[in-house]
């Protein structure tokens, strides 16, 4: 049975031993994904639970909260995807100012070893962790060698000459680049969430849309796109959806609001995953909303167009 834990403390959650891998696995590209299967493969081996530990906030957002790095994925997105790929324990610590000033000695005491029983930990290129980045895998391996665990770093995984990372799946969204960043996370970048009861103004002017929350976090997108939505039907639905603050409107907080083509439904608390395909262009303010409502129509017209030789759905 998949579990989840967020404390630091408490006794041992895999008292007979586990494979841990541990990351922040924002965007759960393929470099996080030939890490997690790496350790469940070496889980299932020897017989043991696969561990997956990772932050929540991630430690950037903890450390710079007034200029967070944008989210590729969602703490429950993240552990959907860490369970998915055969992870049976997903650890999101809450990073708060007691975890960011444990030592990379008591990190491994009371959560490796104390929490976890770990028999194998494994990491990505250049690891670092507990206080200051003190600790890397020549910690681990040392450490490891007076607790009873081995510790191995894996190979980055690499394509076209460049280390797949989260920093160039940000440079490819924000560039609309949505091939390049298909390629990088080994899926379609999507952003998943459940449908909130909006202000309803997309339905006055034509345009009724389902929209996603972003809890406070940093989304990496800002704009107009084509969009698939998936969730609704037994396909996905062809749309057209804004990401962003609404300065036409005097919004504040990021919002993803997807209008869906010839649908007329109630999808509030429904949990559906919005697709990206193409940027159509960025997000600006208008004079009234009589031009906001003309440039809709535009924007409705050239998604449709792009949904119907869209090259991503046509290898589907």
């Amino acid at each position: 049975m998949s579990r989840l834990f967020r404390d630091v403390d408490g006794g041992p959650r895999c008292p007979h031993g586990s494979v841990v891998c541990i990351g922040a696995f924002d965007g759960l590209h393929l470099g996080h994904r030939a890490l997690v299967r790496h350790a469940v493969a070496r889980a299932h081996a020897i017989g043991a639970p696969a561990v997956a530990v990772s932050f929540e906030p991630l430690p950037r957002e903890f450390f710079a909260p007034a200029a967070p790095p944008p989210r590729l994925l969602s703490a429950r997105a993240k552990a959907e995807g860490l369970w998915a790929l055969g992870v049976d324990v997903v650890g999101l610590l809450r990073f708060d100012r007691r975890l960011s000033e444990l030592s990379a000695e008591a990190f491994v005491e009371q959560v490796l070893v104390g929490q976890l029983r770990a028999r194998e930990v494994w990491v990505g290129p250049g690891f670092r962790f507990g206080k200051a980045r003190s600790g890397d895998i020549d910690t681990l391996h040392r450490l490891g060698a007076a607790h009873g665990f081995v510790a191995g770093e894996i190979e980055p995984v690499m394509l076209d000459g460049e280390r797949v990372s989260a920093t160039r799946i940000r440079a490819a969204l924000v560039a609309g680049d949505f091939v390049a960043a298909a390629r990088l996370l080994g899926r379609p970048y999507t952003i998943a969430g459940r449908v909130v009861r909006g202000r309803q103004l997309g339905r006055t002017l034509g345009y009724p849309t389902a929209n996603l929350r972003f809890g406070g976090k940093t989304p990496a997108l800002s704009g107009i796109y084509a969009t698939w939505v998936h969730g609704v039907g037994d396909r996905p639905m062809p749309s057209v959806s804004s990401l962003g603050t609404r300065p036409t409107v005097d919004g504040v907080e990021p919002l993803l609001e997807a209008h869906l083509f010839d649908f007329d439904g109630d999808l509030y608390g429904r949990r559906i995953e919005v697709e990206f395909v193409a940027k159509l262009r960025d997000e600006e303010k208008f004079d009234d909303l009589p031009a906001l409502v003309a440039q809709m129509h535009r924007d409705a017209t050239q998604a449709r167009a792009l949904l119907t030789k869209d090259p991503m759905r046509a290898q589907a």
